[in-house]
């Protein structure tokens, strides 16, 4: 038999109470409100912070990574707006992270070849000429492969252009005349955009060459508009008649591989080349007008700044010292190149060219020596620095 559980029932307080008549009375009592004891108020609970940004948390790593000393970092962050607490915690926890201290091997590595580098240029340093560029008249073959080519060495050759027609025919007149019909790219629109030459593609303008041509002869000095080796002007048929006007120095350059291996420059005087590198070997031979040309040692590449493939953001004519102090270091070599010169920039050199007049220029990359090169670029804009 399944045991029975009792029932238990509370009821509210019953009242009995007997009249005159000796009769019986039963009520049942309301019941009082249960009353708490009265307690001390609780203070608001304080949120949270939210969590840092990823942004932030890039800046951290960049400037540890850069041995910027804890508290500076703290400190900036809270001038920021980043509550204390959260700072202290993201900054003093980085160095025990997995990613982190990766990272941080790599990066030792990465130092030791820097100060290679520093090393290799303090030496470079030493010498005569290590603030200059030869100026020599002609170089054999095998003297510009040993001296300069193979030695990843400047220099500027004065007399090998001698037989250039290009030199007397390529006047506005001449190019409008000959070639003025001529469907033409060229960059436009340079001035609003400060990140024109990593923008190419948005500023591809398709004009006739005779426009193009009225368009520099009336500009005066501008940086707006610039026909540059990127528009491919010499691989169009319709200017091919151009390569009978040059020799194109048989002496250093295979002949056969001209086509495709040779660029045309024609802009305005004001016409900038932004502070690159090349990642090959060029010859840049000036027809006419001059242009200033500033040159940094690869083995300066540590104090460029260099945030996106061959490019640096730094203007070399007004750098921006506060911005990028390790520019201070730079020892730049500038020089003027004038018509009838041509100018060998090593592969990996940075450069940095202005128009000092209307000019035009051409520029070959066909040696007959080995000009292919492994790189390895940044990929994105560095903005943690």
């Amino acid at each position: 038999m399944t045991d029975i559980q009792p029932l238990k029932i509370t009821l509210p307080p019953l009242q009995i109470t007997l009249n005159d008549r000796q009769q019986v009375s039963l009520q049942w009592l309301p019941q009082s409100p249960v009353t708490e004891s009265p307690q001390h108020p609780q203070p608001p609970e304080i949120p949270e912070p939210p969590p840092l940004p990823d942004g932030w948390k890039k800046w951290i790593a960049a400037n540890k990574f850069l041995h910027k000393s804890d508290d500076a970092l703290i400190e900036c962050m809270v001038k920021n707006g980043i509550d204390v607490k959260l700072a202290v915690e993201e900054v003093t926890n980085l160095a025990n992270q997995p990613y982190f201290q990766a990272a941080q091997e790599v990066l030792q590595k990465l130092e030791k070849l820097e100060s290679i580098l520093q090393i290799q240029n303090q030496l470079s340093a030493l010498g005569s000429n290590y603030n200059s560029i030869p100026r020599i008249p002609f170089l054999s073959k095998d003297e510009f492969l040993d001296q300069y080519y193979s030695q990843n060495k400047p220099v500027i050759l004065t007399g090998i252009m001698k037989n250039w027609e290009a030199m007397e025919r390529w006047t506005p007149d001449y190019l409008k005349e000959n070639y003025g019909n001529v469907s033409i790219q060229v960059q436009g629109n340079r001035d609003s955009d400060p990140n024109y030459e990593i923008n190419l593609e948005q500023h591809r303008k398709t004009m006739l060459f005779g426009d193009y041509i009225d368009w520099v002869v009336r500009a005066g000095e501008t940086n707006d508009y610039y026909m540059v080796a990127n528009n491919n002007t010499l691989n169009r048929e319709e200017m091919q008649g151009l390569f009978e006007d040059m020799e194109v120095f048989p002496e250093y350059l295979d002949p056969a591989q001209t086509v495709g291996k040779t660029f045309f420059w024609f802009g305005s005087a004001g016409t900038v080349t932004p502070l690159h590198h090349d990642t090959i070997n060029i010859f840049l031979a000036q027809v006419s007008g001059r242009k200033l040309i500033k040159m940094i040692s690869p083995e300066q590449t540590p104090f460029i700044y260099n945030n996106i493939g061959v490019f640096s953001p730094i203007d070399p004519a007004n750098p921006d010292y506060n911005r990028y102090p390790l520019y201070r270091n730079v020892r730049s070599i500038d020089v003027i190149l004038h018509p009838g010169e041509v100018i060998f920039l090593p592969v990996g050199w940075w450069h940095y060219v202005k128009g000092l007049e209307m000019s035009i220029s051409v520029s070959f990359i066909n040696f007959k020596f080995p000009n292919d090169y492994d790189w390895k670029n940044p990929s994105g804009v560095n903005s943690y620095q």
